[in-house]
């Protein structure tokens, strides 16, 4: 399910949102690489608690393409990159496009509330990343009698990423769980089997 076998050409002809994705967080990336003004773009485009108070809401979105270092968004685009294409093709674009944003810009929304220091910064597209193992476990739901094979591939999946949450540093605990539970009720509603066949 999510063992990928597509040649590069392949892969990006079968999943076009998800590589759509991926390129604009390494794009992004390589921007903030550029000494000066990469750090300035870093600073205008992060969550940060206190802007956003200000009225900047919209670094809840831009912060969602943006990454500390290379081996965090290595992980997160190989994430996306892993798990992405799966959803992609079961939800359609529009659906996955749904899911992704709204469990990023929620998970951005969790933390705006929930991290009291005005000081609080953040980046990273792991809240939309958690949002995609979410909206798995609805299709969980749905699919948990009549596959249950379905189970010993998921749940783990979710197990795992919500422990890892808690035992790393330097974590967003929030964005995490408030993506991972956005994710979730998006695919409690997308994976309705009346739903499915819209």
């Amino acid at each position: 399910m999510f063992i990928r076998r597509e040649s590069f050409q392949q892969y990006i002809k079968m999943y076009p949102i998800v590589s759509t994705i991926i390129a604009l967080n390494i794009i992004a990336y390589i921007i903030t690489l550029i000494p000066d003004f990469g750090t300035k773009v870093l600073y205008a485009g992060m969550s940060l608690n206190a802007a956003i108070a200000a009225g900047e809401w919209w670094r809840i979105i831009t912060s969602m393409f943006l990454h500390g270092g290379f081996l965090h968004i290595l992980f997160n685009m190989f994430s996306l990159f892993l798990f992405g294409p799966e959803l992609e093709k079961i939800a359609g674009k529009m659906r996955f496009l749904t899911i992704y944003f709204l469990a990023g810009i929620f998970g951005g929304i969790t933390t705006f509330v929930i991290q009291n220091d005005p000081f609080y910064a953040s980046v990273g597209a792991s809240g939309a990343i958690f949002g995609i193992i979410g909206a798995f476990g609805g299709l969980l739901y749905y699919m948990r009698r009549t596959m249950p094979q379905l189970r010993q591939i998921i749940l783990p999946i979710i197990v795992i990423s919500v422990v890892m949450t808690f035992l790393q540093p330097n974590i967003n605990i929030a964005s995490h769980l408030g993506g991972l539970a956005t994710g979730f009720v998006l695919g409690l509603f997308y994976f309705k089997p009346k739903n499915m066949l819209r």
